[in-house]
Order: structure tokens, then sequence, then C-alpha cells
């Protein structure tokens, strides 16, 4: 187990699931870890119970819906208020919206929460990062990711009827974020790894109705545990074995292919001015 001793830690999506189950395993190394979720009372619960079991008390929460981005720009000021530099970002908080809805900000939220808060909080806390010896940031994706196309022309999926492959478009667009953002960090301080975390057993999805549940637990037998899909994301948050590797994407705590369509530089480059267009920041050249 590494030392995480004096290390600040962000994880978003930290109120259950692999979030949950990353921020304890980070806090038992030592870390402080700034738990971020929805709901205030959900939130400072975990938060006390992270410190019970890891009798770790630099444990904080701060609350942000991700979906809105006036509110992560709140939550990337909050962070910058108290701490001069972070050492590691998990952008954890994820969902499935097979429903149509909008974020606060008029985005379809599957694009508005699974990608674009990845891409906006990292943006704001890139120079936090920096002042840090030596900053890790961890995109959570999935090997869903496989199956999704980025489609320019309608990336909010107002010309379909169905919002199936929403999620392995942001998923892939996780992917491709993190090896443009590693590209752009190359000479710095701070690498960026995406992973897959496997099959794992949280209420992820629950908002969809109950045949999305039956269907899940029809497949239990093959369920990973939180703990279990947690790992890879605490490996790279905080091992020694992945010091300075950066742009890569990681199952089960080892480096793989992702999908050839993720490969695709020119593809990425596109993606990322228009996701700053989407968020309002600076447009690259």
């Amino acid at each position: 187990m590494a030392d995480m001793s004096g290390k600040i830690c962000v994880i978003t999506g930290a109120t259950s699931g692999i979030g949950k189950a990353t921020a304890l395993g980070l806090a038992k190394m030592g870390a402080t870890v700034i738990v971020v979720g929805r709901s205030a009372e959900r939130t400072e619960t975990v938060v006390k119970a992270i410190q019970q079991v890891s009798g770790n008390h630099n444990i904080e929460a701060l609350i942000a819906d991700l979906s809105a981005q006036a509110q992560v720009r709140e939550l990337a000021a909050a962070i910058q208020r108290k701490y001069d530099h972070l050492d590691v970002l998990v952008n954890n908080a994820g969902g499935v919206f097979l429903k149509r809805e909008q974020s606060a900000d008029g985005i379809e939220m599957t694009w508005a929460l699974n990608h674009l808060s990845y891409f906006l909080l990292t943006n704001l806390l890139l120079d936090t990062l920096k002042r840090a010896p030596a900053a890790r940031i961890v995109n959570v994706a999935s090997n869903s990711h496989t199956s999704g196309t980025i489609n320019f022309d309608d990336l909010q999926f107002t010309k379909q009827r169905s919002l199936m492959a929403a999620y392995p478009q942001s998923k892939l667009a996780n992917v491709m974020f993190t090896y443009e953002l590693a590209r752009r960090l190359n000479g710095t301080n701070v690498t960026a790894n995406a992973l897959h975390p496997g099959f794992v057993g949280t209420n992820f999805g629950s908002n969809n109705g109950v045949w999305l549940k039956v269907g899940i637990g029809l497949l239990k037998p093959f369920i990973l545990s939180p703990e279990q899909g947690a790992r890879t994301s605490i490996y790279l948050a905080s091992s020694p074995e992945v010091e300075g590797v950066t742009g890569q994407y990681f199952v089960k705590c080892k480096p793989r292919r992702s999908s050839r369509a993720s490969y695709d530089e020119a593809a990425q480059r596109r993606l990322w001015r228009i996701s700053e267009e989407m968020v309002g920041l600076p447009v690259s050249a």
C-alpha cells in the first residue's frame, strides 16, 4: 500500500460505488480526501463513515451538481480557496440517461455530466495541479467506449429517437480527452490516464426504471464489487509503478489498447475545441 500522507486528492461522484470505494482506499493510505457529491446530507454521511473506517480525519465534503457548469466552476473555486495545490484529481462522476434530460445549461444530460464535467473541472484545476510536485489526473471511462462514436453533427442526439448510443459516445470522449490532455501536458509535472473499472455492482443507472435494475440483477454473478472496481482508480492515483506514466488506458491495473477510434488525433483536437466552446473556455487555435 502506497503512503499518500500529505497528498491532496479530489474524487467526484464519491458518495457511492466506485467513487466512495476510491475515496476510502486513498483515505486509508493517509491522503487528504475531498469527497464531491450532489447531496449535502449524503456527502457528509459518507465523509463521517470514511473517517471512522479509515481513522483518517482529513476528509472533506464539497457539494456540486457536476452537470451544471456554474456549480463545476464554484467547486473548482472552493478547492482553490482552501488548497494551494492538488496532487490527484479522480474524475469519476457519471450516469446513464435513457430518457432525454437536459442539464441546467440546456445540454443533453449524458454529455453534460459524463464528458463536459470532466473537461471543465480538469481545465479549471490545471494550474492548481501544476503546483504539486507530481500530480495525477485519473479519468474513469468504460469499455463501452469501444462501441462508441463521436457524432460531431449531433453530439446531443437531438436528431435521434434513442439515447442508447449516448453513453458509449461519452465514454469514448473520456478516453479521447485523456489522450489529448496528456499530449498538452507533455513536459509538465502532471500525468493523465483513463481506465475501465469493470462491470461493477452499484446504483449506477437506477434512475432509468425497474427494467434496467432487473437486467443488472440477472447479471449479478458476473458483477464486481465497488471495492474491486475501484482498484484501478486507486492504483493510478497512488502507485509508484505509474509515476510519470501518462496518456494510457488501463484495465485491471494494466495498460491496454483502447478502441481504434480513440487514437484519432484530429478528432481529439476537434473534440477539445468543441468542448471549450460548450463550457465557455477560450477556444484553442
